[in-house]
């Protein structure tokens, strides 16, 4: 069991299968102890998938996805069960919306607003996943929750379909906006191609695809695809441990005092400001609070 490598696998998940089966086949290729990932993908989309190595899965609520960017298709006068190709043809319509339309409909999507989860998405309804309620063909309605998009933009249309992209928060489902784009602009519509192409830190160029990472051979030679632990964490105080003896005390769960001027990544807009992350060549080893100059621990990684 391979527990000592710690970080992030910056993943590009291909269409046709799910975030947990993609995770799945790496764990069993390359037998990490412990993996996760953060912000779920559906099997018909691709894009980049986080994926936390061992310890660093105690470091998925504090990564910086508060930014994710899409580029999605929509298909226009057809609505599906599903909001996307997974699903059956519920409504029709003849309107196909003409560019100057969308264009004006799809800013008063922009900032914060209310939206309604589709059916078939993991949120709980008393205790359930909306998805198997679902799939047991019980009806139930789910609650709206606040959103934030940032930025919208209308790329180009094709006979009935049109294509976006998008810079949206945490929470965001792209299946309602397409859903209610469509009803805004007196027709119907779904999604029928989605491209996740940004979490964070996490972007394009700097994935991998499942395919090629599959095809490593198991060595830790060349685990050069895992990006250490701390490159994720961009708007947290973080500070670089440089003695053993502070490691040492670390690893028993004790405070060490730190010099605060040597304080790393200040920090922006995180909502997590009072946490600081230690990390000694790159990975984190612990993180907690900071009292004057005194670093109290409340978890240990080492």
């Amino acid at each position: 069991m391979n527990d000592k490598v710690q970080g992030w696998v910056n993943l590009y998940k291909p269409v046709g299968i799910s975030s947990f089966s993609a995770l799945y086949k790496i764990k069993k290729k390359f037998n990490f102890y412990k993996m996760g990932h953060a912000g779920t993908l559906d099997p018909n989309a691709e894009g980049i998938l986080p994926i936390a190595i061992n310890k660093a899965t105690k470091l998925i609520p504090y990564i910086s996805s508060n930014s994710k960017k899409y580029i999605f298709k929509i298909k226009w006068g057809e609505q599906t069960s599903t909001d996307d190709t997974e699903g059956n043809i519920t409504n029709y319509s003849n309107k196909i919306p003409e560019s100057k339309e969308i264009k004006e409909v799809i800013k008063s999507f922009l900032g914060f607003t209310d939206q309604i989860p589709p059916k078939a998405s993991a949120v709980k309804v008393n205790g359930k996943r909306a998805y198997a309620i679902m799939r047991d063909k019980q009806n139930f309605i789910l609650n709206s929750k606040k959103v934030y998009l940032k930025s919208i933009t209308y790329k180009k249309s094709y006979k009935n379909t049109s294509e976006f992209t998008i810079e949206s928060g945490r929470g965001f489902y792209v299946r309602s906006l397409a859903r209610d784009i469509a009803q805004k602009l007196n027709t119907y519509g779904h999604v029928i191609e989605l491209k996740r192409t940004k979490v964070g830190n996490f972007i394009n160029n700097t994935s991998i695809l499942l395919d090629d990472l599959l095809k490593i051979r198991q060595s830790e030679s060349e685990f050069n695809f895992i990006h250490n632990s701390i490159s994720v964490l961009d708007d947290i105080l973080a500070y670089e441990v440089e003695e053993e003896n502070d490691l040492n005390n670390l690893s028993l769960g004790k405070p060490i005092f730190i010099n605060k001027t040597k304080l790393i990544k200040k920090p922006l807009n995180s909502d997590k400001k009072e946490l600081v992350f230690l990390s000694y060549k790159g990975n984190v080893v612990a993180f907690g609070r900071l009292s004057e100059d005194l670093f109290k621990p409340n978890k240990v990684l080492i």
